[in-house]
């Protein structure tokens, strides 16, 4: 087995920000590092939200494949 080694968190900031301003440039680079973070829904109400959608009888029928 091989050993996994990790770049330091600085080195990878850097690297990744290079990579960045190659691929797109710097004004649109910093405008993805600013881009706000979508707010998560709570989980159990995304989870019920996802429960008033389900058809029941359907979700059975392909997790217990009858």
């Amino acid at each position: 087995m091989s050993d996994v080694r990790y770049m330091d968190e600085e080195n990878v900031i850097k690297r990744a920000t290079q990579a960045l301003i190659k691929e797109l440039g710097p004004v649109e680079t910093i405008r993805f590092l600013t881009m706000p973070q979508k707010k998560r829904t709570e989980s159990v109400r995304r989870h019920r939200e996802w429960q008033k959608l389900l058809d029941k009888n359907n979700f059975f029928d392909e997790v217990f494949c009858e």
